[in-house]
């Protein structure tokens, strides 16, 4: 077989992994749209859920939802900035860094089921928080955290390095240097971080289930203490305890607002990122 024999059937064989991913994606959001568009109307998104939620609107599980993101978000956000200036404008040494993101990046391994588990026990049991949303804002900013901090270090190691050189000259600190010439440069990767971890943290389900998620007839918090109801817990209850048609569409019509929200929040960041990194790096 001679190399260009090869290479095309490399080529074909690259195609075809990539039209049956696009055709996956493509299938899935016209099932979720396709039985989740006869639910929505605006009452179906303003209304309290009913009857153990199935009937009724989403506004509290939609409430409790961007509770928890903005939560997580809030949390895991300064420590991603931290941890990613600390890595690229402190530490000099390589095999510091490769360390360091290797323990960073090696909490995308976990199971999400074993931070639920583990996230409770620590916050839940032995710092008393309960099942509350703050246990799972803790739970999901542990989780996120290496999503954000890819972004945000992307965004800073891709700033020429003719304006750290500009300010070293100029007497700057490595604090200094990063408040006043990194990160004003680098902000779009902050923000389109931020907008990922959202995204993110909106899509998870197992470690919040028994950590933050109240799966009936919670409202909103009055405390950190309280748990909330969510959209991911409100389709899992209609998926798995209703068979009547009503509760079936309901749960499609949640599953497409929770579509909605992370597909918003991810359009979001790639016209952030694609529109602000070009003149960041001029």
């Amino acid at each position: 077989m001679n190399r260009k024999m090869r290479d095309n059937i490399l080529r074909g064989i690259i195609y075809l992994t990539a039209f049956a991913g696009m055709f996956m994606m493509v299938a899935v959001l016209w099932e979720v749209i396709q039985r989740g568009w006869p639910a929505l109307s605006l009452e179906f998104l303003l209304q309290p859920s009913s009857n153990f939620g199935a009937e009724g609107g989403l506004l509290y599980q939609t409430l409790g939802t961007i509770i928890l993101m903005a939560g997580a978000v809030l949390i895991g956000f300064p420590v991603a900035l931290g941890s990613a200036l600390f890595q690229t404008e402190y530490v000099r040494s390589e095999q510091v860094k490769t360390f360091f993101r290797a323990i960073i990046f090696s909490l995308n391994a976990v199971p999400t089921i074993l931070f639920g588990l583990a996230g409770y026990l620590f916050f839940g049991v032995y710092l008393a928080t309960g099942v509350s949303w703050l246990t799972g804002a803790l739970i999901l900013a542990i989780m996120i955290l290496p999503t954000i901090q890819a972004s945000i270090q992307s965004a800073i190691e891709c700033l020429p390095e003719k304006y750290r050189e500009v300010g070293m000259a100029l007497g700057l600190t490595p604090w200094a240097l990063a408040r006043r010439v990194v990160l004003p440069q680098c902000w779009y990767g902050a923000v389109t971080g931020a907008l990922l971890g959202l995204a993110r943290a909106a899509g998870e389900t197992a470690a919040i289930m028994f950590t933050a998620a109240a799966f009936s007839g919670a409202t909103w918090p009055r405390s950190f203490a309280d748990p909330v109801p969510t959209l991911q817990t409100h389709i899992l209850v209609l998926a798995q305890d209703s068979a009547d048609a009503v509760s079936q569409t309901n749960a499609w019509g949640a599953a497409l607002v929770l579509l909605m929200i992370v597909f918003i929040l991810i359009l979001t960041s790639l016209v952030v990122r694609s529109r602000f990194s070009m003149e960041a790096q001029r």
